[in-house]
């Protein structure tokens, strides 16, 4: 502790030597333009502003404002991360965080976790009222206390020696030069030249030029901490923090540590992102470093050592890609789910950061949760001399990302209770499948062969994935074609609220590239992006298109490989990728004349290609036919609706939407196949269908006697998919 202590006295922290900051004098910066200009705080740190451009929710902290003591949290800290235990099942006590820091400096790890909840029983345990608050305040400047505890892991983090390996980092490479200088020019008397200071003793404020160390500096101190340090630390907020709405992120969270939850629409390439360069003089040898703040950066032309400036012909400096620090670096979109978005407005979006080991965790379509923080960038170049900088774009800097179950297989949380639940429904229900379906918008009456349809759906078939790639999809696609009023929209609202993961899109208001994907051009690097479209965002779950007969022609036809091979091929501004679309299709149209018509064809009535038709697995008409005794059964159930807010009794408790997804998802785990003794019935079954469909009887009209008795010739045809749509549905059945 005594040499934290000293440290802490060289560092201060931006505090007073009475442990408080200089009245008046600000820890974060002004206006939000963190990063832009450094502060006065004298361990180089930028007083809780964004690392990457921003401010970091900037505090006033002087002691008449009763701000907290940095020393006080800083010995907290490092008392945390060394002390701090927990009990394993054997009753054995460890030390997770110290732990953590071993595998750090035996270089197994890159990313140092910091639990909120752990902070919060430690202080908890220590009794202290005034460390208390200290998670409170991490979350509240989380940015600032980063760099704390970043500081003061880098005083306790053990210190081994490493050798030089095939896969050395820029640290290795420059201690190893740096110590062979050192052995050569040992009594060399440039050590006490004024620009050869230490780094972390340098005081830079305002426009000053950026910090510059001497190529034979005598220890490691002499690089910024910034490039010495070869971990990540992150901060986990609380485990019953709340998910913030993206609608209700504001201006006063900017600073703050948030959980937001969303779906992901656009995901940049992965490029390195320059933290810190390092310069060389090819006249004197100075190597000089630069920490970058920002997205953008103006590089060191001029060597500032002093003889260079004495110089008629100062040196060069040359730009060392080998000596210097990149993260990776990715941006994505981040939409409001649809749930969330008020009827009649547009869904937010928001940028997320991911940098490290926090690249590459999701794809667009992906439902995550994502814990960061909320900070705005500052306008760079023109657009902040014509805005001002009074109006910033904000983001929000990932720590952790998360994601959302995409499945049914996945949506189960306890399997053993699930279990026991639904073999309990099996013992007391005498018919479940019938009881399952009418417990699917119980509130729209009759359709109960539609119902079962929709729950075979969501169970889906067996996908077979060969040996030699080929892949043989399960997912079902229904088609629900009728009259208006017969309730086809409100059958996809319910099942898109049912199943875990469902878009619901209209076909009027969609287009090809909105169904598939659509190619932006990324405003940042400039490059062009993928941006996935409604049947990429339903990968895993089922895609629910209303109005599907107003669709154009050219639109419709962007959903046949969807259909079928369950892919998206995009060959558009020089990207020729392939996305995955495994997703089930629920369509509703109407008949080409708004109503079906008696005197027309079932081919004329429906009016779509039959390369179209032959891919949905289930196809109904839902006809309106007067008839008395169902109009007023009908009557009767929308009153009975309308007036107690309640469908009425099916004679049995209809199941809750919870717990069809959990039956759904028990199923999905069953993986059927056809027997042998039925694999030839089946076969004659499908040679009898393909007979008298080329023999063009009435008989092989699927909708026979659909349209009231309607006879007319053949307008159906059995093929492969039929066969295939069959086996399907057993599966199904079955499962």
């Amino acid at each position: 502790m005594d040499a934290i202590n000293a440290a802490l006295r060289n560092n201060n922290f931006g505090n007073g030597a009475d442990g408080g900051q200089r009245p008046g004098a600000r820890s974060g910066t002004r206006g939000g333009r963190g990063g832009a200009r450094s502060t006065a705080n004298r361990d180089g740190t930028d007083g809780g502003a964004n690392r990457y451009g921003g401010g970091g929710g900037g505090m006033y902290s002087s002691s008449s404002l009763g701000a907290p003591s940095y020393n006080k949290d800083f010995q907290i800290l490092d008392d945390f991360f060394q002390h701090y235990d927990i009990q394993t099942d054997d009753g054995e006590k460890i030390k997770p965080y110290w732990e953590l820091l071993k595998k750090v400096a035996d270089r197994r790890l890159k990313v140092i976790p910091v639990h909120l909840d752990d902070i919060t029983q430690f202080v908890m345990a220590k009794g202290d009222i005034a460390a208390a608050g200290l998670p409170d305040r991490i979350q509240s400047n989380t940015m600032h206390y980063i760099e704390l505890m970043e500081n003061c892991i880098d005083q306790i983090l053990p210190q081994n020696e490493y050798q030089i390996v095939d896969d050395a980092d820029p640290i290795d490479v420059l201690r190893m030069y740096r110590s062979a200088s050192q052995r050569s020019t040992q009594t060399s008397t440039q050590r006490q030249e004024p620009d050869t200071m230490d780094v972390d003793t340098q005081q830079l404020g305002g426009d000053q030029p950026p910090a510059v160390t001497p190529l034979n500096a005598a220890s490691d101190n002499a690089l910024p901490r910034l490039l010495t340090r070869r971990y990540e630390l992150i901060v986990i907020p609380a485990a019953e923090k709340p998910t913030i709405p993206l609608r209700q992120v504001r201006a006063n969270l900017i600073g703050k540590l948030l959980r937001v939850r969303g779906i992901v629409t656009r995901v940049t390439e992965v490029k390195p992102l320059l933290v810190v360069a390092t310069y060389n003089c090819d006249s004197c040898g100075l190597e000089a470093y630069q920490e970058v703040t920002q997205r953008t950066f103006m590089p060191m032309l001029q060597c500032p050592s002093s003889k260079c400036k004495l110089s008629r012909q100062p040196g060069k400096l040359n730009f060392q890609t080998r000596g210097s620090k990149f993260v990776k670096f990715q941006e994505l979109k981040l939409q409001e789910l649809a749930a969330e978005v008020p009827i009649g407005h547009v869904p937010r979006t928001v940028t997320v950061y991911l940098m490290g080991e926090r690249t590459r965790t999701c794809t667009p379509g992906d439902i995550i949760t994502v814990d960061g923080v909320f900070l705005p960038t500052p306008n760079q170049g023109f657009k902040a001399m014509r805005s001002g900088q009074l109006v910033s774009d904000t983001y929000i800097h990932a720590m952790s990302v998360s994601q959302e179950k995409k499945s049914f297989s996945e949506y189960i949380q306890n399997a053993a209770a699930t279990s026991e639940r639904v073999a309990e429904f099996w013992r007391t229900t005498d018919e479940p499948y019938k009881v399952l379906a009418a417990s699917i918008a119980p509130e729209i009456f009759g359709m109960e062969d539609v119902k079962k349809a929709l729950l075979l759906q969501m169970v889906g078939g067996v996908t077979r994935n060969l040996e030699d790639g080929m892949r043989i999809r399960g997912d079902i696609n229904v088609c629900l074609m009728g009259d208006p009023g017969v309730a086809k929209s409100q059958l996809l609202k319910h099942i898109s609220t049912i199943a875990p993961r469902a878009v619901y899109t209209s076909g009027k208001g969609s287009s090809g590239v909105g169904l598939t994907a659509a190619v932006l051009r990324d405003p940042n690097t400039k490059e062009f992006v993928l941006e996935g479209g409604s049947l990429v965002m339903a990968d895993m779950g089922i895609c629910c298109i209303d109005e599907f007969d107003k669709m154009e022609e050219s639109d419709r036809t962007a959903i046949h490989e969807v259909m079928e091979q369950q892919t998206i091929s995009i060959a558009k501004a020089g990207i020729t990728t392939t996305l995955n679309a495994r997703t089930s299709i629920l369509a509703a149209a109407n008949p080409a004349w708004g109503r079906y018509n008696p005197r027309k064809t079932p081919a004329e009535n429906i009016n779509l290609p039959a390369a179209l038709l032959s891919r949905f697995d289930l196809m109904f008409l839902l006809l309106d036919e007067p008839d008395s005794l169902k109009d007023r059964q009908l009557a009767e159930h929308i009153t009975h609706v309308h007036r107690f807010d309640s469908h009425p009794s099916l004679g049995f408790n209809a199941l809750s939407a919870e717990f069809i997804r959990d039956y759904v998802a028990t199923a999905k785990m069953k993986h059927p196949s056809v027997p042998r003794e039925l694999r030839d019935f089946i076969v004659s079954a499908y040679v009898g269908m393909r007979h008298i469909g080329r023999s063009g009887g009435a008989s092989a009209d699927p909708f026979g006697g659909a349209g009231g008795g309607v006879d007319h010739e053949d307008f159906g045809f059995t093929t492969a998919r039929t066969l295939l749509a069959i086996l399907r549905l057993s599966q199904a059945l079955a499962r």
